[in-house]
């Protein structure tokens, strides 16, 4: 079995101008060497240009895994280093699309995190590829990577080894509730935020809970 590591530490490298309403993005994302502090926004000297879809504790960190990196290589016959989606981290022989909302990780010898949500593609993302329809192509490929929540603080690096300390019961994943929400796991999450086991991110969650319910005639 694959040992889970950290393969690169990302952080804005420059600010963009961009077409979007702040006129300039944050995501471009590029390696970084040596150890990145941590903090509870994320990572030291890393930003986001739009705090109103952006950033904020419960979005410190976005992960995304080599595995599906791979797959879009494959797709688009190009090469794709680490921060080109944005992310935060780059991470080997772990599933971050796949991970159990709530699941925590530990990060080198101190650095703790917990899984909270899907990243949402937009126009934003779909420029800095320069592919057609890629927001759509990556909804419907469904991997999406993860946001991560900071529970305790340090510093990583390039080549640190990611431990699982927690998976929640409920079982529902980035993944499952980004592309096939349902009422199952509305429930499920719901329980186990009510219950103390996971913390999930408010309003966003309570918002998506009473879309779902709606549209599913609850």
């Amino acid at each position: 079995m694959e040992t889970a590591s950290v393969l690169a530490v990302c952080r804005v490298h420059q600010l963009l101008s961009d077409e979007g309403s702040v006129g300039v993005t944050a995501i471009d994302k590029r390696p970084v060497p040596g150890p990145v502090k941590v903090h509870k926004l994320g990572l030291h000297g890393d930003i986001q240009a739009s705090r109103i879809h952006h950033g904020g504790e419960d979005q410190a960190i976005y992960a995304y895994s080599q595995a599906d990196a791979d797959y879009w290589a494959a797709e688009l016959d190009r090469d794709l280093p680490p921060g080109i989606f944005g992310e935060n981290l780059r991470v080997a022989g772990i599933e971050a699309t796949g991970a159990v909302i709530g699941e925590r990780w530990k990060i080198g010898l101190d650095v703790e995190v917990e899984v909270t949500s899907p990243r949402t593609p937009c126009a934003t993302f779909q420029r800095r590829m320069g592919e057609p329809q890629f927001v759509k192509r990556f909804t419907n490929e469904g991997r999406v990577g993860t946001y991560l929540r900071v529970i305790r603080t340090g510093s990583i690096r390039a080549g640190d080894h990611i431990h699982r300390l927690f998976v929640p019961k409920h079982g529902v994943t980035v993944g499952k509730w980004f592309s096939e929400p349902d009422l199952e796991s509305m429930e499920a999450l719901r329980d186990a935020h009510a219950d103390g086991e996971i913390r999930l991110q408010q309003p966003e969650y309570d918002e998506k809970f009473e879309l779902l319910a709606r549209r599913l005639g609850r």
